[in-house]
């Protein structure tokens, strides 16, 4: 190559998202990519309810969209087996739960095994599962905040990846806690897909390796202050 020719752009990451609600995540991830601001193409947005607002917002911004309900299949096993075979057929490089409230079998997970993310709205490991921001009130910590993780079989309990972390204030209520976290999620979430789309990020042996080297801990960002 002469000094003046330019290397050629690495294609982008292709992505699956798994939502299934409003996909506020989502769309801040999408958002981004569109912008150019992420290296990645969102091949679709798959929910397990055909409601989901988050579909329509796909759709809008040009998203191929599907809808995979349980109530066709027997069993959580042959569910997730049919969820699987429809996100191999997007053939993603990573599968990004936002928002995705159902706890993924064993099988589904070793199939995208390193391959996996999700973000949780709590310091994990405090506060796995739902109603996370109505606990940390009723605990009175001072602290919350918003993980992201890749996914094992353990619920909630993968390798954290990066977290933000919020001041819960004397009058927070769950809304107002919430609303706060959300906007920490919409920049941590971008950032760790971005991290793993340039190759600097990715699971080895159950630790996380960023730019090659183990994190001792998660990345933190402080954002106390806002």
């Amino acid at each position: 190559m002469t000094p003046h020719e330019r290397a050629p752009e690495k294609a982008p990451v292709p992505i699956v998202i798994l939502i299934s609600g409003r996909g506020s995540n989502m769309r801040a991830i999408a958002d981004q990519a569109i912008a150019g601001k992420l290296p990645i193409t969102i091949r679709a947005v798959i929910s397990d309810k055909a409601d989901a607002p988050g579909l329509a917002i796909a759709s809008s911004l040009g998203i191929e969209t599907r809808a995979l309900s349980p109530k066709d299949f027997a069993s959580r096993e042959a569910y997730d087996e049919a969820l699987a075979d429809l996100v191999a057929s997007f053939e993603p490089a990573l599968i990004v739960l936002a928002g995705f409230m159902r706890i993924l079998t064993g099988a589904f997970v070793d199939r995208f095994a390193g391959r996996i993310m999700n973000i949780h709205p709590s310091l994990l490991p405090k506060y796995r599962g739902l109603h996370t921001h109505r606990r940390a009130l009723e605990a009175r910590d001072c602290d919350h905040g918003a993980s992201v993780h890749f996914v094992t079989q353990e619920l909630d309990g993968g390798p954290v990846i990066i977290q933000a972390c919020v001041a819960i204030r004397p009058e927070d209520s769950v809304e107002t806690l919430s609303a706060r976290v959300q906007r920490q999620e919409h920049i941590i979430y971008p950032q760790a897909i971005d991290w793993f789309a340039r190759g600097r990020l990715e699971l080895v042996a159950g630790q996380v390796h960023l730019d090659g080297k183990p994190l001792a801990a998660p990345v933190l960002i402080d954002a106390r202050g806002d």
